[in-house]
C-alpha cells in the first residue's frame, strides 16, 4: 500500500502551547519495513504534550506534532513485523524505538525504555541516518516501528485504553517493579491523569490498602470511588507526617514540584520502605531529601519512566481482565486546540482523550 497523507496538529513555536497549534501536513520518518503505518482513531492527551509544546524539557524540534496515548488501525505493516496485521487494533506509547540489539543489557532484558544507546520518543525526536523526525498522535496517522506497537485487546475500549499506553503504564510499571501486591499499604501521591492510574492499578494488584495522598481535599472523594481506601491531604491536615509515620511500604510519586513535601512523603514510609517518583518537573529539580532521613529510617528512593511494550500487553491485559475502567473524557480532535488550554488548567478529570472525527473517512 502507498502511504497515507500525514497530517495533524503541527505546533510551530511554543506559543502553540495556549491553543495555538495549527492543523497542517507533516513528513513522518522514512519507511522501513520494520515499520506500522496505524489511522488514529483516538489519541490521550499527557502533561508531557504541554511540556514538550512549550519547550519545557529543552529544546522542541518545532514543527511537532505530539500525541504519544495513540489507538488506531494498523493500515501498512512492514515484512519484518510478525506479531501485528493490517486490520488490527493496536496502540503506540511514549516511546516510538530503542536500539533493539541483542547485545544490549537493556532491551534484551525487556527494559527498552532505559535503553542508552537509542531511544526514540513517539514524537519530538530526530532519528539516526537522516530517517527524519518522530510525529505523534493528534494526527491522522502515525509511523513507529513494529516493536512498540502492540494490540489492544477484546473487551477495551479504545477511549479507554488510549490514556494507559503512557499515563497508566507509568504507573503500573513501578507498582509491578517494587512489589505491590496483598499484604502490602501503598500510597498515591498527586490524584490526577497518573495518580487515577496508580489508584486503580495498585487496587487490580491486589494491595491491601491504598492510599491517596494530595494537597487538598477536593479529590477525596474521586480517590475512595477509584478504590482508594484511605486519604491524606497534605495542605489541610495538621501533622499529617507524624500521624501516619511509617505507615506505607510503597509510594509512587506522580507530583513534579520543587516545593512538594518530599521529607514528609518519606517518613510516611515503613522501615525498608521504597519511594518512586515518576513526575518529571521542568528543569528537573526536586527538593533536598536529609541522608538521616534515609539512613534512619532504611528507606530507598528512586525513579521509573514510562514502561516496555510487554509492560504494556500486560497492563492492557489486566485491564480487560479486571475490567478497569480509566476516567477519560472524549474530545474532538478538532477541538484539539481548546483540549490542551483545558487540560492547562486542570480541568481535565482525569484524561482527556481526543476522538478523530476523520477515522474510517480517508
Amino acid at each position: 500500500m502507498a502511504s497515507p497523507k500525514f497530517q495533524g496538529w503541527l505546533g510551530k513555536n511554543p506559543e502553540s502551547v495556549n491553543g495555538k497549534m495549527e492543523w497542517g501536513e507533516f513528513e513522518p520518518k522514512k519507511w522501513s519495513e520494520d515499520d506500522v503505518d496505524i489511522e488514529i482513531s483516538h489519541c490521550g492527551i499527557c502533561g508531557s504534550d504541554l511540556h514538550m509544546l512549550k519547550s519545557g524539557w529543552g529544546p522542541t524540534p518545532y514543527p511537532c506534532v505530539v500525541g504519544h496515548e495513540i489507538v488506531g488501525r494498523a493500515v501498512r505493516v512492514g515484512d519484518n513485523v510478525k506479531h501485528v496485521n493490517v486490520g488490527d487494533r493496536v496502540g503506540v506509547g511514549a516511546q516510538a524505538r530503542s536500539c533493539q540489539k541483542s547485545t544490549c543489557p537493556d532491551c534484551s532484558a525487556g527494559l527498552q525504555s532505559y535503553c542508552g544507546n537509542e531511544t526514540i520518543n513517539t514524537y519530538g525526536s530526530i532519528y539516526p541516518n537522516n530517517e527524519g523526525k518522530s510525529y505523534g498522535g493528534y494526527a491522522d496517522y502515525n509511523r513507529t516501528n513494529g516493536g512498540f506497537v502492540v494490540k489492544i485487546p477484546d473487551g477495551l475500549d479504545s477511549a479507554v485504553a488510549a490514556p494507559m499506553l503512557c499515563g497508566g503504564v507509568t504507573m503500573y510499571s513501578p507498582l509491578k517493579s517494587y512489589g505491590c501486591g496483598p499484604g502490602k499499604t501503598v500510597g498515591i501521591v498527586g490524584v490526577g491523569g497518573l495518580g487515577h492510574f496508580g489508584v486503580l492499578f495498585a487496587k487490580a494488584l491486589g494491595a491491601s490498602k491504598v492510599i491517596g495522598i494530595s494537597r487538598k481535599s477536593d479529590k477525596r472523594d474521586d480517590a475512595l470511588k477509584l478504590g482508594a481506601d484511605e486519604y491524606i491531604a497534605t495542605g489541610e491536615e495538621k501533622d499529617w507526617e507524624t500521624k501516619h509515620a511509617r505507615s506505607i511500604d510503597l509510594i509512587v510519586c506522580t507530583v513534579s514540584s520543587e516545593k512538594m513535601p518530599l521529607e514528609g512523603y518519606l517518613r510516611l514510609l515503613k522501615t525498608k520502605g521504597t519511594f518512586i517518583q515518576v513526575g518529571a518537573p521542568d528543569g528537573g529539580n526536586l527538593p533536598p531529601i536529609s541522608a538521616f532521613t534515609l539512613i534512619m529510617n532504611g528507606i530507598k528512593v528512586g525513579g521509573s519512566a514510562i514502561g516496555s511494550p510487554g509492560e504494556i500487553e500486560e497492563m492492557l491485559q489486566l485491564a480487560a481482565d479486571k475490567k478497569i475502567k480509566a476516567w477519560v473524557q472524549e474530545r474532538p480532535l478538532k477541538d484539539a486546540n481548546k483540549a490542551i488550554v483545558d487540560m492547562e488548567d486542570g480541568k481535565a478529570r482525569f484524561r482527556y482523550v481526543l476522538v478523530n472525527e476523520n477515522y474510517g473517512h480517508h
